[in-house]
């Protein structure tokens, strides 16, 4: 069992930038692919970032060239970095795990509550 706490969001400037944190407990984190997903009011859970176990990244198309995922096994966190914030980009933003390959699909096994970033303009 895994458990996932997201940390990080809130109101920001378009333009401005934040960090997400998602902290796991549990045993054998380094197994674990790891992604960030995000959801807008009334729209479907998207894929945003992903990192292997060897840490090779993926993006979607808009968020590439501003947003950095990274993870620290030590710390058994991983990270999103965004920079050049814009409006689109407010959403409820979740950490997810998933035991062995990494995915761009929602086929995670493990999610954690969500923060919230909003994007003023």
């Amino acid at each position: 069992q895994v458990q996932l706490v997201e940390s990080g969001g809130g109101l920001v400037q378009a333009g401005g930038s934040l960090r997400l944190s998602c902290a796991a407990s549990g045993r054998m984190f380094s197994n674990y692919a790891m992604g960030w997903f995000h959801q807008a009011p009334g729209k479907e859970r998207v894929f945003v970032a992903a990192i292997s176990l060897s840490r090779n990244t993926y993006y979607t198309d808009s968020v590439k060239g501003r947003f950095t995922i990274s993870r620290d096994n030590a710390k058994n966190t991983v990270y999103l970095q965004m920079n050049s914030l814009k409006p689109e980009d407010t959403a409820v933003y979740y950490c997810a795990a998933k035991w062995g390959s990494v995915s761009t699909e929602r086929d995670y096994n493990y999610w954690g509550q969500g923060t919230q970033v909003t994007v003023s303009s």
